[in-house]
């Protein structure tokens, strides 16, 4: 978060205040997942997430790495930042909607990311319930 005091507190709250957000929010403390990942567990338009994950970029609570033609985020190492995402996230431990999400954020991790991103999600589980090689 590199805006001090009051500025970095009223945009960290901003960001975490939209419910598709804090729901990515959630999903991060897992680890990093890709955009793809996180669009199929929203339910949105990846050009949607994309603009949600400006804003908590922008607030500092998210970071990104590209690996290739992957994009991939996680939650910010700083301290201001985990102790604003920690406040949020524990506020909404145990909602069933985050449950459910947690639960299929563990079955898309267990999907190649080239299947889920180029196929789609119910193609790429098809793909692997058939025990397909991967193509890469």
């Amino acid at each position: 978060m590199n805006t001090p005091g009051l500025d970095a507190a009223i945009t960290a709250a901003r960001a975490l205040g939209h419910p598709a957000r804090l729901r990515t929010a959630a999903m991060l403390r897992t680890g990093e997942l890709c955009l793809c990942q996180i669009t199929e567990v929203l339910g949105l338009a990846p050009s949607t997430v994309s603009l949600h994950l400006k804003e908590l970029r922008r607030a500092g609570l998210v970071s990104e790495r590209k690996d290739g033609r992957w994009v991939h985020f996680s939650l910010a190492d700083d301290p201001e930042a985990r102790r604003w995402l920690d406040t949020a996230l524990g506020a909404v431990a145990g909602d069933p909607q985050l449950v459910r999400d947690g639960e299929l954020v563990r079955e898309l991790r267990d999907l190649p990311l080239a299947d889920l991103c180029g196929l789609g999600y119910e193609a790429a589980l098809a793909k692997r319930d058939r025990g397909l090689p991967d193509p890469d």
